[in-house]
C-alpha cells in the first residue's frame, strides 16, 4: 500500500449545545499530521500529506464541568501523542500508524484517569472517543464508547464502528431489535469510556475509501435521533459538507435536541482514490494491530483488504458499565442492579 497518495479532503466540523443542555461536553478535532497542526478552514479543502489527517469526536460525561474537561483532554492527548511519535517518526508503515493511533487513545485514558484521581470533584469523569486517521487511501479507526462513524457511498450509509454499549450487547444477543433499542431507557449506558478505569480496550478497525465517499463522525446527540438512512439522504442530496453538518444538527434539534450534537463531515476526492465499485466492502473490519518488536519497529504485517479475521466483540472484555449522565444515588444504584441482572441473564443464555 502506498502511504503517499493524492487524496483531497473537504471538511466541516460543527458542534451544538442542543435544546436542553446548558453547556457543551462534546469536543471535535481536525488535524494535519504532516504539519502537526489543528487549524483548518471549515468547509475548505486540503490535500492529505504523507503523515495523514486526523478527525475525532469525543462526548464527555461526569456532571458539572468534568465532561467538558474529559473530552477536551482526550482530543489534546490524542493529537499531542501522535504529533510527538508518528509525525516525528521516519516511518510510513500503515501498521505503525495504527499502533500509534491505538497508543494515543490509551494515553488519553491514562491522563483523564490520573486527573480524576488528583481532583476528587471530578471522580467518575469520562468521555467517549472515536478517532479516524486517513492514511494511504484508508480510514484507520480507534474507538472507545459509542460515538459513531458512518461512511456514505452511492446513497447508502454504513456504520463503521460498533457501539460499546449495553444496548448493542442486547442486540447482538438477540434480546432486542434495533427498533426496540431506539426506545429503550438503557440506551445511554455504555460499557467503557476513557477515564473511569486505569485501562481500556481500544477497538481498532479500518475501511478503504473511494472517490466521493463521505465520512460522518458524530456524538450520540445525532445518532440517537437521526436514523442512518436519513443521514444518507442528507449526505447524498447535498455536496456541501458545511450544509450537511448544519442540516443534520438541525434535524436533531427539531426532534428535541436533548443532548449536545457534534458532526464532523469529510468528503474524499482526488486522483489518488479509485472510483467506487459498490458497497459490499463497507462495514466494521477489525485491524490486527501488531505490537512493537523494538523501539521504533513493528512487525511486518500488512492486513489484506478483503481477508481479515472476524472482529472480537468489544463488549466481551470484562468491563464495568458506565452510565452516561449523572443521577441520584438511588437511581444509579437501581440502574447498576438492573445492569448486573441483564448481564447475568446474557451469561446464562450464552451456549
Amino acid at each position: 500500500m502506498r502511504a503517499n497518495r493524492n487524496v483531497i479532503v473537504r471538511v466541516s466540523a460543527q458542534t451544538d449545545v442542543g435544546r436542553t443542555r446548558d453547556h457543551n461536553e462534546d469536543t471535535f478535532l481536525v488535524a494535519d499530521l504532516t504539519k502537526g497542526t489543528t487549524d483548518f478552514l471549515d468547509g475548505g479543502t486540503a490535500t492529505v500529506g504523507p503523515k495523514g489527517s486526523l478527525f475525532l469526536v469525543a462526548d464527555g460525561m461526569g456532571g458539572a464541568a468534568a465532561g467538558e474537561i474529559a473530552s477536551a483532554m482526550a482530543a489534546d492527548a490524542v493529537f499531542q501523542h501522535l504529533r510527538s511519535t508518528w509525525t516525528a517518526s521516519g516511518t510510513d508503515s500503515p501498521d505503525d500508524f495504527t499502533r500509534h493511533l491505538r497508543e494515543a487513545v490509551e494515553v488519553a485514558n491514562e491522563r483523564i484517569y490520573r486527573y480524576a484521581l488528583e481532583h476528587p470533584d471530578s471522580r467518575g469523569m469520562g468521555t467517549t472517543a472515536t478517532v479516524v486517521g486517513v492514511f494511504g487511501g484508508r480510514l484507520h479507526l480507534a474507538q472507545v464508547g459509542d460515538s459513531r462513524a458512518y461512511l456514505v457511498r452511492q446513497g447508502l450509509a454504513v456504520q463503521l464502528t460498533k457501539d460499546q454499549s449495553l444496548i448493542q450487547r442486547l442486540i447482538d444477543a438477540g434480546e432486542l431489535t434495533e427498533e426496540q433499542a431506539a426506545q429503550s431507557e438503557r440506551r445511554n449506558i455504555i460499557l467503557q469510556a476513557l477515564g473511569p478505569d486505569a485501562t481500556v480496550r481500544v477497538d481498532v478497525t479500518y475501511q478503504d475509501i473511494r472517490r466521493g465517499d463521505l465520512l460522518i463522525l458524530c456524538s450520540d446527540g445525532l445518532s440517537g435521533l437521526v436514523k442512518r438512512d436519513e443521514i444518507a439522504a442528507v449526505a447524498t442530496g447535498q455536496p456541501d459538507v458545511q450544509a450537511i453538518g448544519s442540516r443534520l444538527i438541525g434535524m436533531a434539534n427539531e426532534r428535541g435536541g436533548p443532548d449536545n450534537i457534534t458532526v464532523v463531515a469529510v468528503r474524499f476526492e482526488g486522483p489518488g482514490l479509485a472510483e467506487p465499485d459498490g458497497v459490499a466492502d463497507l462495514g466494521y473490519h477489525a485491524y490486527p494491530v501488531p505490537d512493537a518488536e523494538a523501539p521504533g519497529e513493528v512487525a511486518a504485517v500488512e492486513p489484506p483488504a478483503d481477508d481479515l479475521p472476524p472482529a472480537n466483540d468489544p463488549a466481551e472484555t470484562a468491563i464495568d458499565p458506565v452510565v452516561r449522565r449523572t443521577g441520584s444515588p438511588v437511581v444509579m444504584a437501581a440502574v447498576g442492579i438492573g445492569i448486573l441482572l441483564i448481564l447475568l441473564a446474557l451469561f446464562l443464555l450464552t451456549p
